[in-house]
């Protein structure tokens, strides 16, 4: 993520330090070999405790961050605070909504508790950084995927989502986010029902390319 090289680099022609050798692990790599979204309504109690949520959010919080800005925070919804939450939701949705079908009243309500907990990911790049702004918002999306990989890790699952309560700057502002801060996604996180099926992933021919001196990787360019 870094634009430019670190001022700790190895010169060039300086000897090379022998690498650690660090044995792989293949529970570790078992368990991302494995990591999947489960359905929200299959997330389910009991949710993390508090020190395994402290785990979960210090290994979220341990991913690349050129300049060290931590351009990201977490806000975290749990126990009655979902319901609180999520009558002042539906209220600004009928407002904003007028004749809404009353099946739909409390639609904000239920969807909050229906994980045991959520983690609110917010995004907040810091635009007088040096750090270029991309590169802030990159960190903020690696917080986010550095947390689903630690729950699944500590036997949870989650699911990332970012609907109209992320995506509405008043939504947004009942939670205690105003611009220049942005809501990433509600990240819920609950005991998996069920092994849920995998979906098919991309084919890495499709995907991974090597670059070599003279050819364009442009899709327009031959």
């Amino acid at each position: 993520m870094n634009h430019h090289a670190h001022g700790t680099s190895q010169p060039v022609g300086a000897p090379v330090a022998a690498p650690l050798d660090i044995p792989a692990s293949e529970e570790m790599l078992g368990r991302l070999e494995s990591r999947r979204s489960s359905p929200l309504r299959e997330l389910l109690e009991p949710g993390p405790t508090a020190a395994e949520l402290e785990r979960m959010l210090r290994l979220a919080a341990r991913v690349p961050d050129h300049g060290r800005l931590t351009p990201w925070r977490f806000v975290i919804l749990a126990g009655a605070a979902r319901r609180a939450l999520g009558e002042r939701l539906d209220a600004l949705y009928a407002r904003q909504n007028p004749g809404l079908p009353a099946a739909k009243a409390d639609m904000w309500t239920l969807y909050l508790l229906r994980a045991p907990l959520t983690v609110i990911l917010v995004s907040r790049p810091d635009a007088a950084a040096k750090v270029p702004e991309w590169n802030q918002v990159l960190s903020a999306g690696a917080a986010g995927m550095a947390l689903t990989v630690a729950a699944a890790a500590m036997g949870f699952s989650t699911q990332w989502l970012l609907k109209w309560p992320g995506r509405d700057p008043q939504a947004a502002a009942l939670i205690g986010v105003a611009a220049p801060e942005r809501i990433a996604g509600f990240i819920h996180i609950g005991r998996p029902a069920a092994s849920s099926e995998d979906r098919p992933r991309p084919v890495l021919d499709e995907v991974v390319h090597y670059w070599t001196p003279g050819q364009s990787m442009s899709n327009d360019t031959p």
